[in-house]
């Protein structure tokens, strides 16, 4: 058996519901990269780059093309955001990377790209239906996370009210696809979201509103 196969392997079976080695162990991961970011650490995005990593197979077993697609994204986006946190102009006293809300003018761009970015994916989607069986939930977190990660990388805490949108329909869409155990993690990303939205706004709030490189005034 090779690692592939061991990957999209059962692990156990809960509710029902059987998990695959790839699902749990790339989730536990991504778990571990939100716990990091909420800290405002440098590590999450390692930690998002493995999840992307062992998560790609995960979806690919689940036949979610979208989801594949995400995790090529959240791979692409950890290496941009690591070198990102790396290069902020200005630092939070306690040495990691300073947090702000976005301009009236990154919100905009956000929105827009987002809204513009799904109706682009999903019309792709749904004109090539191998790709996902669920086009515009699929398409919906795809750009989602892409968003979130973007706004993260630019110490944003818009950030955290992206993952909360994108959890609203990760969770239902991760059960109906087979893949319990992101179900569940997406349902501990919530109480994260939650907490690390509120740290990351009261910390906006004591710090210098510094801007990291490349981001919009």
């Amino acid at each position: 058996m090779n690692l592939l196969d061991w990957l999209n392997g059962p692990a156990f079976t809960a509710f029902g519901q059987q998990v695959i080695w790839s699902d749990m162990v790339g989730n536990s991961i991504g778990l571990a990269a939100l716990a990091f970011g909420w800290r405002r650490s440098i590590w999450t995005w390692p930690a998002q780059f493995l999840s992307g990593l062992i998560l790609v197979s995960a979806y690919a077993y689940a036949h979610l093309s979208g989801g594949v697609g995400k995790q090529l994204l959240v791979i692409g986006v950890a290496l941009w955001g690591w070198r990102q946190w790396q290069r902020g102009r200005r630092q939070a006293q306690d040495g990691s990377i300073a947090v702000r809300f976005a301009t009236w003018r990154e919100r905009a761009l956000l929105v827009a790209g987002t809204a513009a970015g799904t109706v682009a994916v999903g019309s792709l989607f749904a004109l090539v239906p191998q790709l996902s069986w669920n086009p515009w939930p699929d398409a919906y977190i795809f750009v989602g996370t892409l968003a979130a990660m973007v706004a993260q990388a630019r110490g944003l805490v818009e950030f955290w009210f992206a993952w909360l949108l994108v959890d609203i329909v990760g969770v239902p869409l991760a059960f109906s696809s087979g893949l319990a155990f992101s179900g569940l993690v997406y349902v501990v990303y919530l109480g994260l979201v939650l907490w690390g939205m509120r740290d990351w706004w009261l910390r906006s709030r004591t710090n210098p509103q510094p801007v990291l490189e490349g981001a919009a005034a």
